[in-house]
């Protein structure tokens, strides 16, 4: 069977994966927008307080920093550092053709820690509580990474 088909359940379960984590990671973004729109503040560059149909009274104070548009923005950078990396991995580790019951299980352990840090974050755990979730997707992606490499190399 061809690791990239739809006829292969490992491939099945990445794609699934990685389609929620493209949401996940294009969602943060737009919650971004929603909040700085929402707020009308977090602006970022000098040019966003012009004066324009969508910023009918544009003012300097819109560049202040926002803590709840901050944070959100801080788990958006937190996703672009890390949810490319699993796609990356998912599709290095599909090429094996692992087992799909590890396959499942390091994906999901992704997708869920993902999911597990952005409710931490969001919600103002303390550092050890999102370090936690974090740790618990890096090590699927190095696990997925290291597996492939012993099985590419040996």
């Amino acid at each position: 069977m061809e690791p990239f088909s739809l006829e292969n359940p490992v491939f099945i379960a990445y794609l699934i994966a990685a389609a929620l984590m493209v949401l996940k990671l294009m969602g943060q973004g737009w919650m971004t927008v929603a909040l700085m729109m929402r707020k009308n503040a977090g602006l970022v560059s000098p040019e966003d307080i012009r004066r324009t149909p969508m910023n009918k009274e544009p003012s300097p104070e819109q560049l202040e920093p926002d803590p709840d548009v901050e944070r959100s923005r801080r788990m958006h950078r937190n996703d672009l550092e890390n949810i490319p990396g699993f796609l990356a991995a998912g599709l290095i580790f599909v090429a094996i053709d692992p087992p799909y019951i590890a396959a499942a299980i390091l994906f999901a352990a992704f997708v869920l820690a993902r999911l597990a840090h952005a409710w931490a974050y969001g919600t103002a755990k303390n550092h050890e509580t999102r370090a936690t979730f974090y740790t618990i997707g890096s090590v699927s992606v190095i696990v997925m990474v290291l597996w492939a490499l012993v099985e590419l190399l040996f």
